[in-house]
């Protein structure tokens, strides 16, 4: 199993304080069943800047140490690209780059909103042979109250990740079932950790993946499983054809 967003890299976010907890990660991964993590640092954060060659360094740093603890795991680089405009501009630059090199470059959105500039950024990207996964769109407030923004971002060629702390409900029922709702109508295309620690939050690949086997069935399992590893070796996944969501406005809970 492959984890395409984790914040395992030490001393960089929020993620791992130290390298001995990311190899308390390493280790808790191998348990989860994963062999390959891409590390994603928060990059054009409000308190983060990891730029490509910095992610590298620390990547090849963290490899060497895994190997040294005899942890059957893989450590590759990518980034968490907060969205801002010149993002473009840095991808041609190589500050900017994909999951584990590859064309597929993860953006965050701001956790209670979606930038208006979105749409022609993502657009642009793809015109630039460039495919944005959307992090974690079922714990953004806007997209929980308008999911058309988010089907038509994935009609339009953009994938999704969801969270598998979401499914297994540690963010909340509403955001459960928000998951839940997005796999449904086809517009979740990878499950990933987002870990940032082994405590408070954590992989749970292994729970999440028993949700998605108990709600859609085996054949779901294998379509996320695949795609992430379409995904890190830079291949094309199968993209379903997403529905919308009819919802209707959260009232109280922002």
């Amino acid at each position: 199993m492959i984890d395409l967003h984790c914040h395992i890299l030490p001393d960089v976010d929020d993620g791992a304080k130290h390298v001995t907890e990311s190899l308390e990660m390493a280790r808790k991964a191998v348990e989860e069943g994963i062999t390959a993590i891409v590390a994603t640092p928060h990059h054009k954060h409000e308190k983060y800047e990891n730029e490509s060659n910095f992610v590298i360094h620390k990547v090849n740093a963290l490899q060497e140490a895994i190997d040294n603890e005899g942890i059957p795991l893989q450590i590759v680089p990518g980034q968490e690209v907060r969205i801002y405009g010149e993002l473009l501009e840095d991808y041609d630059c190589h500050r900017v780059i994909g999951l584990n090199n590859s064309r597929y470059v993860l953006i965050e959105f701001p956790s209670n909103h979606v930038p208006r500039y979105s749409e022609q950024l993502l657009y642009e990207m793809q015109t630039k042979g460039i495919t944005p996964v959307i992090a974690h769109p079922e714990r953004n407030s806007e997209i929980m109250q308008h999911p058309d923004i988010l089907y038509k971002f994935v009609k339009k060629g953009a994938i999704t990740q969801v969270t598998a702390g979401s499914l297994t409900g540690r963010f909340g029922k509403k955001i459960q079932k928000f998951s839940l709702d997005l796999i449904e109508a086809r517009l979740a295309h990878i499950v990933a950790s987002d870990a940032h620690n082994v405590k408070t939050r954590g992989f749970y690949v292994k729970d999440a993946v028993n949700v998605i086997q108990q709600e859609f069935g085996t054949e779901a399992v294998y379509y996320f499983q695949e795609n992430a590893e379409y995904v890190f070796r830079n291949e094309s996944i199968y993209i379903e054809q997403p529905e919308r969501i009819k919802r209707k406005k959260f009232l109280g809970i922002f």
